[in-house]
């Protein structure tokens, strides 16, 4: 049964001014509350053209024939256009769109000529007066293909042909991690669990499907494109390669973004089409994605099946982890290793664990590329072993909670050092923690023993079960992020910044650091991003990253404005710039503060002070009060978290229900920590969705089953219970500001914790589930072989 939901109130709209650990309203909320946000869809230009795509109805088919005729006969309908009638997006292909390792070549095409190797993949374009004539002109297109075999199963496709691509078979990019001597650690073991479990194949599901504008300038030569991407720089470059444009030359901007979620940060063909065909058509070009083409077009993830054992002592010690796994990656393998190696290096993360191994391997399949989806390649490695925590609990008679205790990494052991190497090629070392008391304080939230006491008193056919997953990430991966800070002669203060934003707060959490730091106003502020024009670089939003790369940049740049104010303060004042104080907006000398200058002031006095002048403390001589500098974390920070769930499942229907859910997170320091609260809130729905009823799904023929709303289930919410959140804060020291990442963290235990809660619950009927979701017809067959005589 879901609880109510509990009261809420309103923070301060005015915060104290100690903003670091504040929670003030979020600057964002206002216009996008009152439906004055703005999105792609909602950008308009006169003359504007839409375009719609025309997709493959096969996963694997030579293209014989495009005809486009009667679609150019339809009314509205300016032009239909296919690879040979754009040359120009063959000219080259940036590194997001190809690649090769070890003999394994592969190039994405930005529309398909000869072979369309996926359901979806872009034929052709119309463009057309209206959205409705553009439709009815890809309905028109006719095209004529031969079929060929088909690759969609991952065991299959990695065991045999027929190969995808041009290569000897269909696995690439092959990763690995170990430490100790794993076959001796087996030798010392006294129970062993192993499984084979597959973790589903899953969709972001952004509230807004993915979109692009583009327009050029005659005047000026600019190509602008509006899209709604997570990763405008890698845009702007991956457009001026295909384009064969300067970078300078092309403007990516990025208005208000309905979620984003990892796959938005992939480059992909439209935007590269709606590019190409402004520039030949001369007029506006708009594309929007509809939810169809979106489950088809964006990219996948979590797609992965691994052969998993862990050795343990009878104390429940563990004393060996090896695992071997397969990871479908669709037609391209266009995220490379990076998602692999995270599932390899967060395998066994918050536990100490004497000797391990991992090894695996991206499988190209017939499918829709894979994208990188909140957490990529951590829920995977975590639902994977926390799965086997919880059975090897079963086999040892040891409660679940009990065996993590003492496993769990302790905080005497700090900084811990596994002994593998991280993607950025730093060996890993854990940042300070205590794992066992945030774990605790978990058990203490969900009230764990009570449930307990509870479930040994539900023997009729509904059933109690309780859920656990540990998880230590490392976020906040560089290799650096920069920020320009400048006060106008308003008083108003520009936070200027590479990263976007698509609902994660940063304009409100960004804010805060500079207004903190400079001792601004925090209603002064303004956080502006998403223009390529009005900042050079940025590595986009994605890896928990934002706050522990830029909020530092952003912290750096405002101390070096506010040195600044207080040498021209000083110079006003006549005073020394170590005794000017700036808070509020004002500056002034130590001990007198009604006698006080704003930073309005100090900034229309700065263009022409002379107290700018280089010293050696201030080599730089920059007018005005501005700044801009880029911080370079030296690798990522490591977090840990615990999420617990609470079922019941009825052994008549199978159905499950979520009676209870609770999150504890260590954020390193928590710059609002409503916001924070927040993310992990929504990651946990999202984790808990993958338990439960999340899972793309695809039959042999390569066609995607789960296509709609109607087949691809995603919780409502009287499916999700009031989830409370606790933070354990411990400061990370490898930023300045300590703080540790949380976009992806709570989506990371909650499949795991849900599957381990719907097998705990019955666990006295022998019942294994090797792969999520825990649908009712899943849980019934596991039910039914739990019955079947072991061989």
């Amino acid at each position: 049964m879901a609880r109510a939901p509990a009261a809420y109130t309103l923070p301060s709209v005015t915060p104290p001014q100690d903003l670091i650990g504040a929670s003030p309203r979020r600057k964002e909320d206002h216009r996008l509350l009152t439906g004055t946000g703005r999105y792609v869809d909602d950008l308009m230009r006169p003359g504007m053209l839409h375009m719609v795509v025309v997709r493959s109805r096969h996963a694997h088919a030579r293209i014989i024939k495009i005809g486009v005729e009667a679609a150019r006969a339809l009314p509205g309908v300016a032009a239909v256009f296919t690879a040979a009638d754009l040359p120009e997006i063959k000219r080259s292909m940036p590194a997001a769109y190809g690649g090769q390792y070890k003999g394994r070549p592969f190039t994405v095409p930005v529309l398909a000529h000869e072979r369309a190797i996926h359901v979806g993949e872009a034929l052709a374009i119309v463009l057309a007066e209206t959205a409705y004539q553009a439709a009815d002109g890809a309905e028109a297109v006719e095209v004529e293909y031969e079929p060929l075999p088909v690759a969609s199963d991952t065991e299959a496709a990695a065991r045999l042909k027929p190969a995808v691509h041009d290569w000897p078979d269909n696995t690439t990019l092959p990763v690995s991690g170990s430490y100790g001597d794993v076959d001796k650690g087996f030798a010392q073991a006294e129970v062993v669990v192993s499984e084979k479990i597959r973790h589903p194949r899953m969709a972001g599901m952004a509230l807004e499907g993915r979109a692009a504008l583009a327009y050029h300038d005659a005047d000026t030569g600019t190509l602008t494109v509006w899209s709604a991407t997570q990763n405008p720089y890698s845009l702007r470059d991956s457009l001026a390669a295909v384009l064969e444009l300067p970078a300078e030359q092309i403007r990516v901007m990025v208005p208000d973004v309905g979620g984003g979620f990892g796959p938005k940060g992939s480059i992909y063909p439209e935007e590269m089409l709606v590019g190409a065909a402004a520039l030949k058509m001369g007029r506006p070009v708009k594309w929007i994605s509809g939810r169809g083409e979106d489950f088809l077009t964006t990219g996948h993830d979590r797609d992965q099946i691994h052969v998993a054992r862990v050795g343990f002592k009878l104390d429940g010690t563990i004393v060996a982890v090896d695992d071997t796994f397969l990871a479908d990656v669709g037609a391209y393998p266009v995220e490379g290793e990076s998602l692999t190696l995270n599932t390899v290096n967060h395998f066994c993360a918050p536990y100490r664990v004497a000797h391990f191994r991992s090894q695996g391997k991206s499988v190209v399949t017939n499918k829709t590329v894979n994208g990188a989806y909140r957490g990529a390649g951590r829920p995977e490695a975590n639902f994977i072993m926390e799965r086997l925590m919880d059975l090897g609990a079963r086999k040892l008679g040891i409660d679940p909670a009990e065996l993590r205790l003492r496993n769990l990494v302790t905080p005497s052991l700090m900084p811990y050092k596994p002994g593998l190497v991280y993607k950025d090629g730093t060996p890993i070392a854990y940042d300070p923690a205590d794992f066992p008391g945030s774990f605790r304080r978990a058990l203490a939230l969900i009230d764990y023993d009570e449930w307990r006491k509870r479930q040994k008193h539900e023997k009729g056919h509904r059933r109690i079960g309780i859920g656990l997953s540990c998880y230590a990430q490392g976020s906040g991966l560089g290799p650096y992020e920069g920020a320009t800070v400048r006060v106008d002669p308003s008083g108003k203060v520009y936070v200027i910044i590479g990263v976007t934003a698509q609902g994660q707060g940063h304009a409100t959490t960004l804010a805060q650091i500079a207004a903190s730091e400079l001792g601004a106003n925090f209603e002064d502020v303004n956080v502006v991003a998403g223009d390529t024009s009005l900042f050079p670089f940025g590595m986009g939003t994605g890896g928990s990253r934002v706050t522990a790369n830029a909020g530092p940049a952003v912290a750096q740049t405002a101390r070096e404005v506010k040195q600044k104010a207080q040498r021209v303060a000083a110079d006003l004042l006549e005073a020394a710039p170590e005794d000017i104080r700036i808070e509020r907006g004002e500056a002034f000398v130590v001990g007198t503060p009604s006698k006080s200058i704003t930073l309005a002031r100090l900034a229309l006095a700065a263009v022409k002070s002379k107290a700018l002048k280089p010293t050696p403390q201030m080599p730089r001589a920059e007018p005005g009060l501005n700044s801009c500098t880029y911080f370079h974390p030296a690798t990522v920070t490591w977090a840990f978290g615990t999420q617990a769930a609470v079922v019941d499942v009825d052994v008549d229907s199978c159905l499950v229900r979520l009676l209870a859910y609770a999150v504890v997170h260590d954020p390193g320091r928590a710059i609002n920590p409503t916001i924070v609260e927040a993310q992990l809130q929504g990651g946990a729905v999202q984790g808990l969705a993958a338990g439960l009823m999340e899972g793309l799904v695809y039959d042999e023929a390569g066609q995607l089953l789960t296509g709609t709303l109607m087949d691809y289930a995603i919780p409502r919410s009287d499916d999700v219970p009031s989830i409370p959140v606790a933070l354990t804060e411990h400061r990370s020291v490898i930023n300045p500001l300590g703080v540790k990442g949380v976009g992806e963290s709570g989506a990371i235990p909650g499949a795991a914790a849900i599957v381990n809660a719907v097998e705990d619950a019955l666990g006295e009927l022998g019942v294994v589930l090797r792969e999520a979701p825990a649908t009712p017809a899943r849980i019934w067959q596991a039910m039914q072989d739990a019955r079947k005589p072991s061989r």
